[in-house]
């Protein structure tokens, strides 16, 4: 397939077209590049200088407050739930060991078993639960708990209001289930009175 001379000017004609458009996107695509990375690093001005402030104050505003209101009540819960159980639930596996050890001892002196005395290890249980209450109390230096507060004006609104909603819905269920002859569509149809 031989092509004409002008043809053949035609396509040189089209590929230097096409050459010169290519380095031309190039070029562009470079300069694409740095106004990218330059509104990159603008961006992260604008966020440092503008943005940021407005954050800070409203987390200082909005959820300070309750990050620590929710800290102190974890304290709470920690030093008056989760430490006694465990002192107690330790104290109870100590008490249980001391008990497993005297009973070892006992078969190994050629004693036998024998029923153990409940006093005894009450009294284990009871110290080691305490003293180990207060190791995990000492090791979490935990602060003293709050006075508890009584309950406000409107939490006694809210749960007077809250009991009449439930009493309303069930009244309305009880309306709605009862069985009155009134109520009930009758299956068969209607027919005239006799005149």
């Amino acid at each position: 397939m031989s092509l004409s001379r002008k043809r053949k000017k035609e396509l040189r004609k089209l590929q230097k077209q096409a050459n010169t458009l290519w380095e031309t996107q190039q070029v562009l695509v470079g300069e694409a590049a740095n106004v990218a990375k330059e509104a990159s690093r603008q961006l992260g001005h604008y966020r440092r200088e503008n943005v940021m402030p407005v954050i800070s104050g409203a987390y200082g505003q909005y959820a300070a407050p309750y990050v620590s209101k929710a800290t102190q009540v974890s304290r709470q819960v920690l030093n008056d739930k989760v430490v006694p159980a465990a002192g107690a639930v330790v104290g109870s596996a100590m008490s249980v060991w001391d008990a497993a050890n005297d009973t070892r001892a006992r078969v190994a002196a050629g004693r036998g078993f024998a029923a153990p005395d409940v006093a005894q290890y009450s009294k284990k249980a009871d110290k080691y639960s305490k003293d180990a209450a207060k190791k995990l109390a000492k090791k979490l230096a935990l602060v003293a708990p709050e006075p508890k507060k009584r309950i406000g004006a409107g939490s006694v609104i809210a749960i007077i209001l809250g009991v009449s909603a439930a009493l309303g819905v069930a009244y309305a269920a009880w309306q709605t289930l009862r069985a009155d002859d009134e109520l009930w569509v009758a299956d068969d149809p209607l027919s005239a009175p006799d005149a």
